[in-house]
């Protein structure tokens, strides 16, 4: 599923939360529809992840953005917001271990979960 930005761009998110309704028709949304937009990072898409795609989502007024990186074989959130006045993204946090969010909807999620356990 993309998000159409303007005629020429239509990035494809690893996952985008929306309210609007199941359409089995819909090929894409606008931004003003995309609550939230995640990326998974890796080594070939991290410079796009962390600064091309944060940069239009943010222009877009996409609210919410994460980035889920790996560090040392767990997973690590970085949570973005929008500051709307200057359309960018400011930090609202780091989380390893545990995802505790109330926006853009209550979320705790145990993040060790997530991956297999590791021996040493």
């Amino acid at each position: 599923m993309t998000i159409r930005l303007d005629a020429r761009n239509r990035p494809e998110p690893d996952l985008l939360l929306t309210d609007l309704p199941y359409d089995p028709d819909r090929t894409w949304y606008a931004p003003e529809d995309v609550k939230l937009v995640v990326e998974v990072v890796s080594p070939e898409s991290a410079h796009r992840d962390r600064t091309v795609k944060l940069r239009k989502y943010a222009e877009a007024g996409i609210p919410h953005y994460w980035c889920i990186e790996e560090e040392d074989g767990a997973p690590v959130i970085h949570v973005y917001e929008l500051d709307k006045p200057t359309r960018s993204y400011a930090p609202a946090g780091i989380f390893r271990g545990t995802l505790e969010r109330r926006v853009p909807f209550e979320i705790s999620l145990d993040l060790d979960k997530l991956t297999p356990p590791r021996h040493a």
